[in-house]
């Protein structure tokens, strides 16, 4: 089976700004399960970049140190695997630096889409914006938040809102490693939306 890559698709997942449960902006901590799940997520789906953004120089060494230990470390020769899904998973100190190494690595400003739990005025769905994806090789970033949500003005700074997963009923907290792998699905599996 021919593999598919999406080289100028990237992915960031965002712990400052967002959201604590009572409402304020915080820095939420990195989890080095995110980083594991995720970049393997990312590599199934053939993701170029996948972007952790933290402010905290503490959080930043965690990350670099995980990676580090699955691309260079005793990780590498145990488990190649992990090494393969680490191999594209960057961590930097806002959602601009990624911005801004994109830019560079394409030659041109990506399209920003933020994710949500929320339904929020003239969000694109999800069969529109894999027919965005299809029609051009432009650079896009999908961007996710951790904690209670992503702060609104990165909603209102974005080119489009993505419409949020829906479930069977009115319980809607998903895992944001679970809503990561259902909008790769919709957006870059081979089933379609």
């Amino acid at each position: 089976m021919e593999e598919a890559t999406y080289s100028n698709i990237h992915l960031a997942l965002v712990h400052f700004p967002v959201y604590n449960k009572p409402g304020e902006v915080v820095v939420s901590s990195v989890t080095t399960l995110d980083v594991h799940d995720i970049s393997r997520i990312c590599r199934t789906f053939g993701v170029g970049t996948f972007y952790v953004v933290t402010p905290l120089k503490t959080q930043q060494e965690l990350v670099e140190r995980l990676v580090g230990h699955w691309l260079k470390g005793h990780g590498a020769e145990y488990n190649p695997n992990r090494k393969e899904a680490l191999l594209k998973t960057q961590v930097m100190k806002s959602l601009d630096a990624a911005v801004v190494d994109i830019t560079e690595k394409c030659g041109k400003k990506p399209c920003v889409v933020v994710t949500g739990a929320k339904q929020m005025p003239n969000s694109i769905v999800f069969s529109a914006l894999r027919e965005k994806m299809q029609a051009s090789d432009d650079p896009m970033l999908l961007v996710f938040g951790t904690g209670w949500g992503l702060e609104k003005n990165l909603s209102r700074n974005a080119d489009h809102i993505l419409e949020p997963i829906e479930g069977n009923g009115a319980f809607n907290h998903l895992p944001v490693r679970g809503a990561i792998a259902i909008i790769l699905d919709r957006l870059l599996g081979r089933g379609g939306s």
